[in-house]
């Protein structure tokens, strides 16, 4: 719910996915200018978050979201999402 609701709150980031066919686990979603993509994944990497990159053919990004992932894990996630776009935003 605290990923979605950020995706949802924002135009920064899209999701491809409609509300009622979204995976609780499994969440792709795209930045809306893709020449961020490289900036995004290196702000994760730098807090240990690894394995974003979506699919070679599809593109974006994914975030794997198991039940052993922590909320505030997650909210790590959002932060870093959100300081990119706080950065960036027009």
């Amino acid at each position: 719910k605290l990923f979605y609701d950020y995706l949802d709150s924002t135009d920064f980031y899209i999701s491809p996915v409609t509300p009622e066919a979204r995976s609780r686990m499994n969440i792709p979603f795209f930045l809306q200018d893709s020449a961020l993509d490289a900036a995004f994944l290196e702000g994760a990497e730098r807090h240990g978050m690894r394995q974003l990159k979506g699919h070679r053919v599809v593109g974006g990004m994914r975030a794997s979201l198991y039940n052993a992932m922590p909320i505030e894990s997650v909210q790590v996630l959002v932060d870093v999402m959100q300081t990119l776009e706080n950065q960036h935003a027009s």
